[in-house]
């Protein structure tokens, strides 16, 4: 009975009639025919056969590939020097290579015991401290961001970072960071700008690039006006990349608040909207935390250790009920229980905060920067000296169980993120995770 005729159907239509099958048939041919959309973009798909949906998936073909990637998740441990020049920090080194490789992040989430966040609370609440940003979301073509005086005064001389509206690997999409133009097209806009780039998978047909990125470097001395391939890019954006977008924009420099205030700055004639990123605190009571010192960190490098720790870590910053104290849920509910890493577990009282807006690797640098400098100033060394630790060492720290403060920061489109853990004595714990 369930075997349809649907050659049947595809010559006669959909309103033809079968007079020896069920009402049971007939509602199954109207799941195949009924116009539905992606349940990820909203796009309308097609009718059948419904070339990019199977049965009954709801997805376009891109979204559902997205969907059913494999996570990649990096664990690394590492020990920071005793003192890192907030203007000299590396760039390669963890966990800084984390901050830097996430380019733009839309929430941070910082976590620490109250005892810690005492200590802190004074300067995360100054207006002109490091946990104070600024950004701007505006309406501009791309094609005025390399007007002469834009181009220099904030690409050229200045530093800014800007990310376009579009979904990741399905609108054309723009970003600029670092004087870098990065450009990700579709192929019809691709084929009409005539620039050159390469072609990135996009989840869909292997063979068939769908999806294209195109790259200018707009510090480069051959990015002015006259020169043949920056002419070419002033030509794409005049005839073809001509659509007014949202974009958010992130001025580096530390004196672009008292310009905007003062009405000097070049945005302003775009008439940004401006937006505080501004914590929002929350204090969670008593919540269980696994007990072990600095000096056991390596034993986390088993997969289930490392893993079960950013678990954790994610459920604190999600307030989880899980890891209150006192909790007694069902165990056919949940069956989640806070790791045990051979010493038990503990109880403290602890602080979430959270950012959220267009968050830059500068501001999460000079934040966690401010954070390990003020939470940890007054802890003795164990005979007083700033020599290298030994990640198989014991701990320095007396109570270093409840000396630590843990970051994470969620990117855009939801395929990248990282978590850092920093303890007192600079043994510091950092996973990526990538989609």
């Amino acid at each position: 009975m369930f075997n349809l005729p649907f050659a049947h159907l595809d010559k006669y239509g959909s309103n033809c009639v079968y007079p020896d099958l069920s009402g049971i048939v007939y509602r199954r041919l109207w799941l195949q025919h009924a116009p539905r959309k992606c349940v990820y973009c909203q796009a309308m798909l097609d009718r059948y056969p419904f070339p990019t949906v199977n049965r009954i998936i709801t997805a376009c073909g891109d979204c559902f590939y997205r969907q059913t990637m494999d996570t990649k998740i990096y664990f690394s441990h590492s020990i920071l020097p005793s003192y890192v020049d907030p203007q000299n920090v590396s760039t390669k080194k963890k966990p800084f290579s984390a901050l830097n490789k996430q380019k733009y992040s839309h929430t941070l989430d910082l976590i620490l015991p109250e005892e810690i966040y005492e200590l802190l609370k004074d300067g995360l609440q100054r207006n002109d401290g490091p946990a104070r940003a600024r950004y701007a979301r505006v309406h501009m073509k791309l094609g005025e961001i390399l007007d002469k005086e834009f181009l220099d005064g904030y690409i050229k001389q200045g530093s800014i970072a800007m990310l376009s509206e579009g979904r990741p690997l399905v609108d054309d999409r723009f970003e600029l960071y670092d004087g870098i133009l990065r450009m990700e097209l579709t192929r019809p806009t691709y084929e009409r700008c005539g620039l050159h780039g390469t072609p990135i998978e996009d989840g869909g047909k292997k063979h068939q690039k769908q999806r294209w990125i195109v790259e200018y470097d707009l510090r480069a001395t051959s990015a002015k006006h006259g020169k043949s391939g920056f002419s070419r890019l002033e030509w794409a954006c005049k005839n073809v990349l001509d659509r007014s977008l949202t974009w958010l924009f992130y001025n580096f420099n530390p004196s672009s608040a008292e310009s905007l205030s003062e009405g000097k700055e070049v945005i302003l004639k775009h008439s940004p909207w401006l937006h505080d990123i501004v914590p929002e605190q929350s204090s969670l009571g008593e919540v269980l935390v696994p007990q072990f010192s600095p000096g056991d960190l390596a034993d986390l490098y088993a997969e289930e250790d490392a893993l079960g720790l950013l678990e954790y870590l994610h459920m604190v910053s999600l307030d989880s009920p899980r890891v209150r104290k006192g909790d007694d849920i069902n165990h056919h509910l949940s069956r989640y229980e806070v790791p045990d890493f051979g010493k038990g577990v503990g109880s403290c009282r602890m602080v979430v905060m959270r950012w959220k807006g267009f968050i830059s690797p500068a501001f999460v640098r000079s934040l966690f920067l401010a954070i390990r400098k003020d939470a940890f100033r007054n802890k003795k060394k164990g005979n007083g000296a700033q020599g290298d630790l030994s990640m198989e060492g014991s701990s320095i720290v007396e109570g270093g169980e409840a000396q630590w403060f843990a970051m994470s920061a969620s990117g855009f489109g939801g395929t990248n993120s990282w978590t850092i853990m920093q303890f007192a004595d600079r043994q510091t714990l950092t996973w990526e995770v990538e989609t």
